[in-house]
Protein backbone atom coordinates (compact mmCIF):
# COMPACT_ATOMS: atom_id res chain seq x y z
CA UNK A 1 0.00 0.00 0.00
CA UNK A 2 3.13 2.00 0.95
CA UNK A 3 4.27 2.06 -2.84
CA UNK A 4 0.78 2.65 -3.99
CA UNK A 5 0.09 5.54 -1.85
CA UNK A 6 4.05 7.35 -3.04
CA UNK A 7 3.17 6.64 -6.66
CA UNK A 8 -0.19 8.80 -6.29
CA UNK A 9 1.48 11.57 -4.49
CA UNK A 10 4.13 11.99 -6.68
CA UNK A 11 1.33 12.42 -9.15
CA UNK A 12 -0.54 14.87 -7.61
CA UNK A 13 2.59 16.72 -6.82
CA UNK A 14 3.41 16.37 -10.85
CA UNK A 15 -0.14 17.54 -11.52
CA UNK A 16 0.11 20.45 -8.97
CA UNK A 17 3.36 21.69 -10.29
CA UNK A 18 2.00 21.26 -13.99
CA UNK A 19 -1.05 23.84 -12.96
CA UNK A 20 1.05 26.43 -11.30
CA UNK A 21 3.24 26.12 -14.49
CA UNK A 22 0.29 26.45 -17.29
CA UNK A 23 -2.30 27.96 -15.37
CA UNK A 24 -5.91 26.89 -17.30
CA UNK A 25 -8.52 29.55 -17.53
CA UNK A 26 -12.01 28.76 -15.41
CA UNK A 27 -10.50 27.83 -12.71
CA UNK A 28 -7.61 27.63 -10.19
CA UNK A 29 -6.52 24.86 -7.59
CA UNK A 30 -4.09 24.45 -4.84
CA UNK A 31 -3.87 22.44 -1.58
CA UNK A 32 -5.98 23.20 0.83
CA UNK A 33 -2.57 21.87 3.52
CA UNK A 34 0.84 21.78 2.06
CA UNK A 35 1.23 18.78 4.49
CA UNK A 36 -1.07 16.70 2.65
CA UNK A 37 -1.23 16.52 -1.26
CA UNK A 38 -4.33 14.16 -1.27
CA UNK A 39 -6.77 17.35 -0.47
CA UNK A 40 -7.39 20.15 -3.23
CA UNK A 41 -9.20 23.90 -2.92
CA UNK A 42 -10.64 24.84 -6.55
CA UNK A 43 -12.24 27.63 -7.01
CA UNK A 44 -14.00 27.25 -10.27
CA UNK A 45 -15.26 30.76 -12.16
CA UNK A 46 -19.17 30.41 -13.39
CA UNK A 47 -18.74 29.73 -17.01
CA UNK A 48 -20.18 33.23 -19.57
CA UNK A 49 -23.48 32.79 -20.62
CA UNK A 50 -24.68 30.12 -17.75
CA UNK A 51 -26.75 30.80 -14.60
CA UNK A 52 -23.71 30.74 -12.78
CA UNK A 53 -21.53 33.97 -15.26
CA UNK A 54 -19.45 35.69 -12.67
CA UNK A 55 -19.71 33.32 -9.65
CA UNK A 56 -16.65 32.01 -7.69
CA UNK A 57 -17.29 28.70 -6.67
CA UNK A 58 -15.16 26.88 -3.94
CA UNK A 59 -14.71 23.17 -4.31
CA UNK A 60 -12.49 20.74 -2.17
CA UNK A 61 -11.33 17.68 -4.30
CA UNK A 62 -10.47 14.63 -1.70
CA UNK A 63 -8.11 12.06 -3.79
CA UNK A 64 -8.13 8.19 -2.48
CA UNK A 65 -4.84 6.98 -1.59
CA UNK A 66 -5.16 4.39 -4.74
CA UNK A 67 -5.25 7.67 -7.21
CA UNK A 68 -5.19 7.56 -10.14
CA UNK A 69 -6.49 3.90 -10.16
CA UNK A 70 -9.98 5.34 -8.05
CA UNK A 71 -11.35 8.41 -8.84
CA UNK A 72 -11.30 11.48 -6.47
CA UNK A 73 -14.81 13.11 -4.73
CA UNK A 74 -15.16 16.44 -5.29
CA UNK A 75 -17.68 18.52 -2.88
CA UNK A 76 -18.66 22.00 -3.42
CA UNK A 77 -17.94 24.26 -0.45
CA UNK A 78 -19.95 27.38 -1.83
CA UNK A 79 -23.32 27.08 -2.48
CA UNK A 80 -24.30 25.36 -5.63
CA UNK A 81 -27.69 24.41 -6.90
CA UNK A 82 -27.41 22.69 -9.67
CA UNK A 83 -29.34 18.90 -10.86
CA UNK A 84 -25.98 17.29 -10.82
CA UNK A 85 -24.49 18.44 -7.07
CA UNK A 86 -26.39 16.75 -4.07
CA UNK A 87 -27.64 19.46 -1.80
CA UNK A 88 -24.42 18.55 0.45
CA UNK A 89 -22.95 19.95 -2.32
CA UNK A 90 -21.16 16.37 -3.55
CA UNK A 91 -20.97 16.26 -7.48
CA UNK A 92 -22.07 13.46 -9.30
CA UNK A 93 -21.01 13.34 -12.83
CA UNK A 94 -19.58 10.08 -14.54
CA UNK A 95 -15.99 10.47 -14.56
CA UNK A 96 -16.27 10.63 -10.64
CA UNK A 97 -17.96 6.75 -10.41
CA UNK A 98 -16.24 4.02 -9.96
CA UNK A 99 -14.28 2.00 -13.44
CA UNK A 100 -16.23 -0.68 -14.75
CA UNK A 101 -19.73 -1.52 -15.99
CA UNK A 102 -22.18 0.56 -14.34
CA UNK A 103 -24.00 -1.80 -11.77
CA UNK A 104 -27.62 0.26 -12.22
CA UNK A 105 -26.99 0.24 -16.17
CA UNK A 106 -27.17 3.61 -16.91
CA UNK A 107 -23.72 4.79 -17.58
CA UNK A 108 -21.34 3.19 -20.07
CA UNK A 109 -17.78 1.80 -18.86
CA UNK A 110 -16.13 4.71 -21.25
CA UNK A 111 -18.38 7.31 -19.50
CA UNK A 112 -17.07 6.78 -16.00
CA UNK A 113 -13.39 6.75 -14.19
CA UNK A 114 -10.43 6.17 -15.81
CA UNK A 115 -6.85 6.77 -14.34
CA UNK A 116 -5.92 9.11 -17.47
CA UNK A 117 -8.53 11.69 -16.29
CA UNK A 118 -6.26 14.66 -14.83
CA UNK A 119 -7.47 17.51 -11.94
CA UNK A 120 -7.36 19.48 -14.84
CA UNK A 121 -9.81 17.59 -16.90
CA UNK A 122 -12.17 16.50 -13.97
CA UNK A 123 -12.34 20.61 -13.14
CA UNK A 124 -12.99 20.91 -16.87
CA UNK A 125 -16.04 18.11 -16.87
CA UNK A 126 -17.47 20.14 -13.91
CA UNK A 127 -17.21 23.36 -15.75
CA UNK A 128 -19.09 21.95 -18.50
CA UNK A 129 -20.92 20.26 -16.36
CA UNK A 130 -21.86 23.73 -14.86
CA UNK A 131 -22.99 24.90 -18.76
CA UNK A 132 -25.07 21.67 -19.70
CA UNK A 133 -26.55 19.76 -16.95
CA UNK A 134 -27.05 16.26 -16.71
CA UNK A 135 -31.27 16.16 -15.97
CA UNK A 136 -31.39 12.41 -17.02
CA UNK A 137 -30.74 11.40 -13.50
CA UNK A 138 -30.38 14.12 -11.00
CA UNK A 139 -28.30 14.12 -7.73
CA UNK A 140 -30.74 17.21 -6.91
CA UNK A 141 -34.22 16.26 -8.12
CA UNK A 142 -36.16 19.98 -6.83
CA UNK A 143 -32.71 21.87 -8.65
CA UNK A 144 -33.62 19.76 -12.10
CA UNK A 145 -37.12 20.49 -11.34
CA UNK A 146 -36.65 24.10 -11.37
CA UNK A 147 -34.20 24.13 -14.22
CA UNK A 148 -36.85 22.01 -16.90
CA UNK A 149 -39.74 24.97 -15.84
CA UNK A 150 -36.70 27.85 -16.50
CA UNK A 151 -36.00 26.08 -19.71
CA UNK A 152 -39.26 25.65 -20.42
CA UNK A 153 -40.53 29.08 -19.95
CA UNK A 154 -37.79 30.73 -21.79
CA UNK A 155 -38.54 28.23 -24.91
CA UNK A 156 -41.99 29.36 -24.27
CA UNK A 157 -41.27 33.34 -24.25
CA UNK A 158 -39.40 32.78 -27.73
CA UNK A 159 -42.36 32.72 -29.53
CA UNK A 160 -44.16 35.52 -28.43
CA UNK A 161 -43.99 38.18 -30.84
Amino acid sequence: MATTTTQASLLLQKQLRDLAKHPVDGFSAGLVDDSNVFEWQVTIIGPPDTLYDGGYFNAIMSFPQNYPNSPPSVRFTSEMWHPNVYPDGRVCISILHPPGEDPNGYELASERWTPVHTVESIVLSIISMLSSPNDESPANIEAAEALASYISAREASAYIC
